[in-house]
């Protein structure tokens, strides 16, 4: 079985997001099939600037075939384009020139999957919401297999995904929230999926006190891992942070692990250590009294699972359904909606070593049951075996026609998102719900 794994940019030095879950499933699948990943010269995600020749280099045993990106992406003309399509009244056509503008362009790329596509068995299409994955699922819709990474964010109400989400062969959803807001958006229910998530590589035994030493810290401390941004909540994190700083006679310091877009507290016990490789990142999560997870918006948190992992408590922003269904099911972690349940959840988790080694049990649990590889894997090659034997129940849908393209009939997306159920979802991955810390 030969399988294409695509993305917008992969590399060993590429870490979180689609693009490392793309790259853990690539590395594990090779273990079962032919595997190859086809993906474009970029490295930096705002740009999508060419900085890798084209041709096939070979990682970590997968060769990777890169293609040039047609033009970098223009942060302010892509702006203007993401305010019309998400806050107006538009056409199909907009929404076209929405996904042209936010790349990455690689016309190369998609004329290889065109040409190419009966060399495969399937093609695993990473991040729905950009131009390879767009293009290239139609380019080659019977053997393509849509890993979607949504978010609750305004894309996942542009209407040109909804055929795309229908005309699929198969999805492999993150969590059971990210299905649901699926189906309810593009009433894709017949189409074969499932709740899969990734693994992760963690070691065994991450050195808590290599990392205390390497970095001199010695108070206890709760951890942030992953780029530091406002799209991440950071921000809020922040804020509610120094609140806690404030106001509560708790003793734990903040260390922020990753590259960051943001202005970084000035505080003594507000620390940003930067990027780190995966050893320093598991040792200070191994060290950590407590993971923080702010985002608003995740169709999974990877650094959420490795925690687990490790047995360690988590908080995250209940706002966001996909974390808040993850702590439910696993019943491993709490979170907030506001800055008072900001400052309580993490105080009880400080102040309370039964209550956070409790959730760090059920979390470890959590993770053993539903993303230890295996796992993963084996859902991976259940879903082409069953692809194998169903015939597809739909075909891809062509896009409108040329005068249907221009009418400025399609709603604002920020509306169509409004009107989409929200909280956790029952299904898959649920854990033992009657497990108490």
């Amino acid at each position: 079985m030969k399988v294409a794994v695509v993305v917008q940019r992969y590399g060993p030095d590429i870490n979180g997001g689609a693009e490392l879950h793309a790259r853990y499933i690539a590395e594990h699948l090779a273990r079962h099939a032919d595997v190859e990943v086809l993906t474009t010269c970029a490295t930096d995600y705002v740009t999508w600037r060419n900085e890798r020749p084209t041709g096939v280099e070979t990682i970590n045993g997968v060769p990777v075939r890169r293609f040039r990106v047609k033009r970098e992406r223009d942060p302010d003309g892509f702006g203007r384009r993401s305010e019309h399509v998400f806050e107006e009244r538009h056409s199909i056509r907009d929404e076209l020139a929405w996904i042209d503008a936010e790349g990455p362009t690689s016309r190369s790329l998609i004329q290889f999957i065109t040409r190419r596509a009966a060399e495969y068995d399937y093609f695993l299409f990473f991040s729905y919401r950009y131009y390879h994955a767009y293009h290239g699922a139609r380019a080659a819709a019977p053997r393509a297999v849509l890993v979607p990474t949504a978010e609750r964010d305004e894309a996942i109400g542009l209407a040109i995904f909804k055929p795309l989400f229908r005309g699929v062969r198969g999805v492999m959803y993150n969590s059971p929230e990210e299905r649901a807001m699926i189906h309810a958006v593009s009433g894709n229910h017949e189409v074969p999926g499932i709740v899969v998530g990734v693994g992760s590589d963690v070691p065994n035994n991450p050195q808590s006190n290599r990392f205390r030493q390497k970095y001199n810290i010695r108070s206890p401390f709760a951890v942030y891992v992953g780029r530091i941004d406002q799209n991440k909540g950071c921000n809020e994190l922040f804020e509610f942070f120094q609140g806690y700083l404030r106001d509560v006679s708790g003793k734990l310091s903040l260390i922020l692990i990753g590259n960051s877009l943001l202005p970084i507290p000035q505080h003594p016990r507000i620390r940003h250590l930067g990027f780190v490789d995966d050893a320093d990142k598991f040792d200070a999560m191994a060290a950590a009294d407590v993971l923080i997870m702010p985002s608003y918006f995740e169709s999974l948190s990877m650094v959420a699972l490795e925690a687990w992992a490790l047995s360690k408590a988590v908080l995250v922003n209940g706002k966001c359904d996909v974390l808040k269904g993850q702590c439910i099911r696993s019943n491993a972690g709490l979170f907030y909606e506001g800055y008072a349940e900001f400052a309580e959840t993490l105080h009880a988790i400080e102040a309370n070593r039964w209550l956070a080694a409790a959730l760090g049990r059920n979390g470890r649990q959590f993770f053993r049951e539903s993303y230890d590889w295996s796992v993963i894997e084996r859902k991976y090659l259940d879903m082409f075996e069953r692809l194998k034997t169903e015939a597809p129940k739909r075909t891809m849908e062509p896009l409108p026609g040329w005068l249907e393209r221009r009418r400025r009939h399609v709603p604002a997306a920020k509306d169509v998102v409004a009107n989409l159920p929200v909280g956790p979802a029952d299904g898959e991955l649920r854990g033992d719900a009657r497990r108490r810390a």
